[in-house]
């Protein structure tokens, strides 16, 4: 488990906005599914923490290989408003960014576009 004192200065780091240290810190702890929970929910953080420092660049490379960083650029997107770039990731195959156009899109109030958007694309 990451020890207090590595957490502590992590979240610490976050609430300043200290990005680079927060995810220094994070990242050096977390791992993708792993079997230790805590490693697990350091790999969710880090992802937020890439999104709060706002390195999409980084978090979309991550996004090829690794299907929480795709979650969460997709999530990022969604709550951005970002329907262009959320169509060229479902049309590229991201069933998760699909999801995200089409509540966007309802949410809007175009339910015929987000029907359309489902028919074009799957």
């Amino acid at each position: 488990m990451m020890s207090q004192f590595d957490q502590a200065s992590a979240e610490a780091a976050e609430a300043r906005g200290d990005w680079a240290t927060a995810i220094a810190l994070v990242s050096e702890y977390a791992e993708c599914y792993s079997h230790d929970h805590h490693r697990h929910n350091a790999h969710l953080w880090h992802m937020e923490l890439l999104v709060k420092a706002r390195l999409f660049n980084e978090l979309a490379d991550r996004a090829e290989a690794d299907v929480h960083a795709r979650r969460r650029l997709d999530r990022f997107l969604f709550e951005d408003s970002r329907d262009g770039e959320l169509r060229q990731r479902a049309e590229r195959g991201d069933k998760t960014a699909l999801y995200f156009l089409v509540r966007l899109l309802r949410a809007r109030g175009e339910h015929t576009a987000a029907a359309r958007a489902v028919a074009d694309i799957e």
